[in-house]
């Protein structure tokens, strides 16, 4: 089947489907890939609300009510949210989708959340971009709530050179950026491409090990992908992913950075660290322009950055669009419920509406 929406191999879906992350359940028979996990309704909520909420009695206690085993039609190893590619007329076949999820999905799990849907995309086609307009409306007519999701930074590889991309940023951005630079002088990059040899169990679990680092120190704890695929996915040269590996002066392994070169983008997936080195070395912004510079040689039309950490990439200058999310509760009076509560749970919109897409600081991911 064809999928809307990829900005990576398909074969990346495949090996996830394969190889869930822990706790995940892929749903075999849906409309579009989807599965089941365990979901804290506060993960996308702003911090504002959950401070209010941390300030009732008991908090601690019922918060736990407040995790649901959720149906999400999407992945979490995709940008955008994949739907089947079909040959009907936008509307129709939007309208048989979006009536297809809600029959078959919704009565599954007390939440079903259509995740990650593209808004007005400037790395999709126009014909994707207006699918999922479409799809967006079909679902609201089905009691759907529609959210804004997550900001997906990007960079758009219009300069000639790292320079002439720092000098567009503002003075003070572009002198810290310049001293954490500083520290690459010091590094050993290397670039392995997946599939190749060096990738024995042996490379894989110490990759696992440093990417299990990264989770442990993450804020926000969603999907843990297993060491299975990883080990799918590095050992597949199909997959046409391509491996930064950081040494630092004492020819110590401390970092590496698994991106896919694909459709003329360069799509930056997974990290791992080793801490407190990979922070010494200043490596989540050292890579940054690595992946700029590799980008600028293979003549590559834009940087695809990922969604978190919205507030250092602003720093990095990276540009943000949005996704809405396309949520149906179950219960008609919850559901009732949520449309009254619906904007305390768009973190990143109201951080962008706070920032104004032009964040500075001494940010440190």
């Amino acid at each position: 089947m064809r999928w809307r929406n990829l900005l990576e191999p398909k074969t990346l879906i495949d090996r996830w489907a394969a190889c869930p992350p822990e706790g995940f359940s892929v749903i075999g028979d849906a409309p579009a890939p989807a599965f089941l996990a365990p979901f804290d309704l506060l993960t996308t909520a702003d911090a504002d609300f959950v401070a209010r909420l941390s300030q009732w009695p008991g908090f601690r206690t019922w918060r736990r009510f407040l995790r649901l085993r959720t149906t999400f039609i999407g992945t979490t190893v995709t940008e955008y949210a994949p739907v089947p590619e079909t040959g009907a007329g936008d509307a129709q076949a939007a309208a048989d989708l979006a009536a297809s999820l809600r029959e078959r999905l919704g009565g599954g799990a007390a939440l079903t959340i259509l995740k990650d849907l593209p808004q007005a995309s400037p790395l999709l086609s126009p014909q994707d971009n207006v699918f999922a307009d479409e799809l967006a409306r079909a679902c609201e007519a089905r009691d759907f709530i529609q959210l804004a999701g997550q900001a997906l930074a990007y960079v758009p590889i219009d300069f000639n050179n790292v320079d002439d991309y720092i000098a567009r940023l503002k003075r003070r951005d572009a002198k810290y950026i310049r001293k954490k630079l500083a520290a690459r002088a010091g590094l050993t990059v290397s670039v392995v491409r997946t599939g190749d040899a060096c990738f024995d169990e042996t490379t894989v679990r110490r990759y696992y090990a440093m990417y299990e680092q990264v989770y442990a120190q993450s804020e926000i704890h969603f999907d843990k992908l297993t060491y299975e695929f990883f080990a799918a996915v590095l050992t597949d040269p199909a997959q046409n992913g391509v491996v930064f590996e950081y040494r630092n002066q004492d020819g110590a392994f401390i970092g590496w950075n698994l991106c896919f070169e694909h459709q003329g983008m360069l799509i930056d997936k997974y990290i791992g660290f080793v801490y407190p080195q990979a922070r010494e070395a200043n490596l989540y912004f050292v890579s940054w322009f690595v992946n700029l510079d590799y980008a600028l040689e293979r003549g590559l039309n834009h940087y695809v950055a990922g969604w978190t950490d919205p507030e250092v990439k602003a720093l990095l200058g990276a540009r943000f669009t949005f996704t809405r999310h396309l949520v149906f509760i179950r219960n008609p009076l919850l559901r009732a419920l949520g449309r009254r509560m619906a904007g305390s749970f768009e973190s990143d919109r109201t951080w962008s509406d706070k920032a104004g897409n032009a964040m500075t600081g001494n940010a440190e991911p």
